[in-house]
């Protein structure tokens, strides 16, 4: 059954143009991945330091698969040290 994940990232200005490059590999990353369908990266309205990544997988095993390997392991702790803080994720089934 397919799912999507939901991540989202509160990015101060002066670190935007540090993480775009690291997304953009994990996203290009993810898209070679076994079960990966699409994902998109939106920006706040109202608050435009707030990302949210919604990531589309076939199953929930195939994103834990990607969640675990060591590729993204590596990316996401270079997220989180930038940030100074650890991305959380939330998985949801449809309907």
């Amino acid at each position: 059954m397919a799912i999507k994940v939901l991540i989202k990232r509160i990015v101060p200005e002066h670190k935007t143009k540090s993480l775009l490059p690291i997304l953009r590999q994990l996203r290009n990353s993810a898209m070679n991945q076994p079960g990966y369908i699409t994902g998109e990266t939106l920006r706040g309205a109202d608050n435009p330091t707030e990302y949210l990544v919604i990531g589309t997988w076939q199953s929930l095993e195939d994103w834990k698969r990607w969640a675990g390997s060591r590729d993204r392991i590596e990316l996401q702790e270079q997220i989180d040290a930038l940030l100074g803080e650890k991305t959380e994720y939330k998985a949801y089934y449809y309907g």
